[in-house]
């Protein structure tokens, strides 16, 4: 799973061509930590299919903003640079993010 920051996010995501998925988390987040395992499961099972990425919003506040995510957790999935699809907050469930994945693949 690769960790963006603010000087990556645009050629990883907004560049990229395909799916990609963004894990927008931060520190002292508590459903944020105890979705990282799941996510970093699902990057092993499905990382052949689609690019799976995370992004710290502590550090890339203004950029997170810009993304129109404005609580965390919100998993995203992006299109060729467009975001198609995103979970927030308590939709943000393992079986949710699964089922989002799978719409993509």
């Amino acid at each position: 799973m690769l960790e963006l920051d603010k000087e990556t996010f645009g050629t990883e995501v907004l560049e990229a061509e395909g799916y990609v998925l963004v894990d927008f988390f931060g520190d002292g987040c508590a459903p944020c930590a105890a979705l990282m395992p799941a996510m970093e499961a699902f990057s092993e099972k499905y990382g052949d299919k689609i690019k799976f990425t995370k992004l710290n919003t502590t550090k890339a506040r203004r950029l997170a903003i810009s993304q129109k995510v404005l609580g965390i957790p919100v998993i995203a999935i992006y299109n060729s640079g467009e975001k198609v699809d995103e979970l927030v907050k308590d939709d943000a469930t393992q079986a949710n993010i699964e089922a989002m994945i799978q719409k993509y693949i």
